[in-house]
């Protein structure tokens, strides 16, 4: 009997399990994520697990001092609530020292320091809505620090393309240069000062552990910013010329807070609010969702342009208005609103690039931007995690902060954040730096509802590409109905009209890039229509690393994907 050949339509196939299933940018964040499942632990458990072991293995990307927003779906208490995982400037920090004594530079090392937010994210996270306590979750990590693990590829190319920069910090070179040396593939890379301030914080939470398992993991994160944890970072970044003091470090909270939200032909997408570039994401589906995106066909020059056009709307509001909400007054209930969509629909000619980034939809606010060098090269920076268990629980995370931003602080294995270069030394923009305040994020988790349950928790990497990324595989599902592993591995394009999120800012206006799969022709009627065309290579890493899990409520069933860009991995039970 003759039987139709199945149609491979990925590289990988999707994952498709009954109990559970996580996704990460990396394997070995994925398989621990795993065993924290098996162990009784739920979806915040195992992402919390897997995103500190991705502090671990993905250095060059990320840190435990770094930043991580997260984006939880609780079940039982059906509550949907971002934790920023976002640190603010010192209070010493002002804007006149860089103009006066950096030349209107935010140069890299620890004057771009911030006060890091990502431990206490991931303690916030645990407390509130997990199972269990700081050592279990963390203990695959100390294993990955002590025992160590084999450096991996892009690992490897991305030591080496910071090597200069490191090697100026003794402290993050004694671990990432031993012996003065770029770690080679398959050497085996331990963090043994990282392990031993896990190990602190789990004796302050076992010295509580009498008290129940939230007041321990208290004591965890009151070891980090209120103990002599937090005071060894702060003498560092003091002692080197920094803005976080030990004063600054008591007084940091993370928020938890409502995300923002829009509906897409049915689907309600929640994002992160706007100290992030969150919103980009529904306000760009609230223009497109009136255009026929899928007569015009997938990646065709008409898509591209549609899709690209809408973004840059988007982008132009977030230069214009996006900032830290507790000092920049961020009109949202007009950006997110149909109607200003319609009225921004109406702006996008179909045969015609804007050429440069359009004036904002709401009058400018702060500064024109000029053209920069654009040989300016894209930073690596963050990673993602998503987790979704059967008890109806989903994770959504984007650590960042890489080892080539800021030093390591001698004898803890980890950085401080160096989230300031999102800054901008204009006084009258709204990401504009100030004592106190939080720098404009890149990295931002979603997760997408349908029918009025959790469907799709996702997320990737890839600074200012995040947002792009993430609505062209969430339309490749909506409107072109691929399944999660097809949808991630499309060819992927980018534009760039706008000043991006680090210093320097690099601005290029009618900037687009494609991938090599993308079709040559589609790429010339674009540059007839006035875009500034450039090719990829065929699955480069700078569009993302995109991660996500959907759920089937009707037949039970989760189906995880990860991109084949990079060692992202997809597993389940």
């Amino acid at each position: 009997m003759a039987t139709t050949p199945v149609r491979r339509t990925s590289h990988r196939p999707p994952i498709q399990a009954r109990h559970y299933v996580a996704a990460s940018g990396h394997y070995l964040a994925t398989t621990a994520a795993l065993r924290i499942l098996a162990q009784g632990g739920n979806a915040i458990d195992a992402g919390v697990a897997a995103g500190i072991c991705l502090n671990v293995l993905l250095p060059d990307l990320t840190s435990f001092g770094g930043v991580a927003p997260i984006m939880v779906y609780h079940r039982a208490t059906d509550e949907l609530k971002v934790i920023t995982g976002l640190g603010c400037w010192g209070r010493s920090a002002s804007l006149e020292v860089f103009l006066e004594e950096e030349q209107g530079e935010i140069p890299v090392g620890v004057r771009r320091s911030v006060v890091p937010g990502a431990p206490d994210a991931w303690l916030t996270a645990l407390a509130r809505y997990g199972k269990l306590s700081f050592a279990e979750v963390v203990q695959p990590a100390i294993e990955l620090c002590e025992g160590g693990f084999p450096v991996y590829p892009s690992l490897h190319r991305n030591i080496a393309k910071e090597a200069d920069v490191i090697s100026r910090w003794p402290s993050t070179a004694a671990i990432f240069l031993p012996g003065g040396e770029v770690p080679e593939v398959g050497d085996v890379l331990r963090q043994p000062d990282l392990a031993r301030t896990f190990r602190r914080m789990i004796a302050a939470e076992r010295a509580a552990a009498g008290r129940g398992r939230v007041a321990g993991i208290e004591a965890a994160r009151d070891l980090f910013y209120r103990g002599d944890i937090g005071k060894e970072i702060a003498e560092f970044i003091t002692r080197e010329g920094g803005f976080v003091s030990e004063e600054d470090m008591a007084e940091f909270h993370v928020d938890v807070e409502d995300p923002v939200h829009t509906s897409y032909r049915g689907v309600d997408v929640f994002a992160c609010g706007p100290w992030c570039q969150g919103p980009v994401i529904p306000q760009t589906l609230n223009v497109l969702e009136g255009f026929d995106l899928r007569a015009m066909g997938h990646n065709s020059a008409d898509y591209v342009h549609t899709v690209v056009s809408a973004l840059d709307l988007a982008f132009s509001d977030r230069e214009a208005y996006y900032g830290d909400p507790k000092f920049v007054d961020v009109p949202l209930d007009i950006l997110l609103s149909k109607e200003y969509a319609a009225r921004q629909r109406e702006r996008i000619d179909p045969a015609r690039a804007f050429g440069a980034m359009p004036e904002p939809g709401l009058g400018r606010a702060g500064a024109t931007p000029e053209g920069a060098d654009a040989r300016v090269p894209l930073q690596p920076d963050t990673s993602y995690v998503c987790v979704v268990d059967e008890e109806g629980n989903a994770f959504s995370a984007t650590p960042s902060d890489g080892i080539g931003s800021t030093p390591i602080v001698p004898g803890l294995g980890l950085l401080c954040s160096g989230r300031g270069s999102q800054s901008w030394l204009i006084p009258e923009h709204a990401s504009s730096l100030q004592p106190g305040k939080r720098p404009r994020l890149t990295p931002n988790p979603a997760i997408a509802f349908r029918d009025g349950r959790v469907w799709m928790p996702f997320g990737t990497p890839g600074a200012d590409m995040q947002p792009q990324s993430m609505i062209q595989v969430l339309l490749n599902v909506l409107e072109f109905g691929m399944d999660i592993q097809e949808a991630i591995e499309q060819p992927r394009f980018g534009t760039f009209n706008y000043p991006e999120s680090f210093w320097p800012h690099t601005y290029r206006p009618g900037a687009l890039m494609l991938e090599a799969r993308i079709p040559p022709e589609v790429a010339e009627e674009l540059r007839g229509r006035g875009y500034d065309v450039t090719m990829w290579p065929e699955w480069t890493r700078i569009t993302g690393n995109v991660c996500a899990i959907m759920i089937d409520h009707d037949r039970g069933t989760l189906t995880g994907g990860a991109d084949a860009r990079a060692e992202a991995y997809a597993a389940g039970w």
